[in-house]
């Protein structure tokens, strides 16, 4: 049975409190530290204001890229994609208003 650790990440700007396995830690902050990069990078290069929005974006682009997640984010990897899907999904939720 592997012995549990408590450890508090933090992602855009929340703090969440983990139990996970012995071993695991530095997998997890590492993947916090891209989630929130890419969070930055986001918030850089689009009008998008909204954290909910701005964690889905990363995280599509986290997932979509796993090999990539340690290199510079950037524009031509996907953002203008999602970006665009966000937009379109957004505009269309708002006219049904």
């Amino acid at each position: 049975m592997s012995e549990k650790v408590s450890l508090n990440i933090e992602i855009g700007g929340r703090s969440y409190p983990l139990k996970i396995n012995k071993g695991e830690e530095a997998g997890i902050k590492k993947a916090s530290d891209d989630i929130n990069r890419a969070i930055e990078i986001l918030k850089k290069n689009y009008a998008v204001k909204d954290m909910q929005d701005l964690m889905a974006m990363a995280s599509l682009q986290l997932l979509l890229n796993p090999k990539d997640s340690t290199q510079k984010i950037s524009e031509s990897d996907g953002f203008l994609e999602i970006d665009e899907a966000i937009r379109l999904l957004d505009e269309e939720l708002s006219s049904m208003e």
